[in-house]
């Protein structure tokens, strides 16, 4: 082994390291209450100053702010809750991304045109066992037959 494996070993060691730094570049989009231009400027400003960011988009009017680059989201957050506004993760996705966009829980009046509401996949709706014998008192065959008398 010698001089050899060690430097193999050596080699190996840096090499995995340095693999582990690699970040992947991440979008975090917010939901921030803006006002007027100033609020958006000072928004803006505040997330270019987070370390990673490479691009940061405010959109006054959905009132969202999307920040791209390699950043954590809890430390985006963190920053624009710094700006003194009203700030949550963006909690709407496009419309054509629900399975069931019918479901209840879905739609929000203040949702921005063609986004609903993100939520767990919801489930299909069933009958409990009340509404099952109701559908039962009546029959297509013998509309004239009524079980509830």
């Amino acid at each position: 082994m010698g001089v050899s494996g060690t430097l193999e070993y050596l080699s190996d060691l840096i090499a995995s390291k340095t693999a582990k730094k690699k970040k992947t570049t991440t979008t975090v989009a917010l939901k921030i209450r803006m006002d007027c231009e100033g609020c958006a400027r000072k928004v803006k400003k505040t997330l270019e100053g987070v370390k990673g960011a490479k691009s940061v988009d405010v959109d006054l009017k959905q009132q969202k702010a999307t920040v791209t680059g390699f950043v954590d989201a809890k430390k985006v957050l963190k920053a624009a809750q710094s700006t003194k506004k009203k700030v949550e993760l963006w909690p709407y996705v496009p419309y054509t991304m629900i399975a069931h966009p019918y479901a209840a829980g879905v739609y929000d009046k203040k949702a921005p045109p063609n986004f609903v509401r993100k939520t767990a996949e919801p489930g299909v709706a069933t009958l409990n066992p009340v509404e099952e014998q109701y559908t039962l008192m009546f029959s297509d065959e013998n509309p004239n037959a009524c079980s509830i008398m």
